[in-house]
């Protein structure tokens, strides 16, 4: 695994977020509507994705 590896919350236009390696977010994707990091590891990101859905924000998937 590269340590180097940043990983984003992504929302999809139908609610849902999505945890997601740097490498797949990309301005070309028009079903993200939202998103949030960059998180230096996939287990901060789904900590706050948690945070997320408790708030409302997001669905779960």
């Amino acid at each position: 695994m590269n340590d180097s590896q940043t990983w984003y919350i992504v929302k999809h236009s139908v609610g849902n977020c999505e945890i997601v390696p740097s490498d797949l977010v990309g301005d070309d994707n028009l079903e993200i509507i939202e998103q949030w990091g960059p998180f230096s590891s996939q287990e901060e990101a789904i900590a706050r994705r948690v945070g997320l859905i408790r708030a409302g924000k997001c669905q779960p998937v």
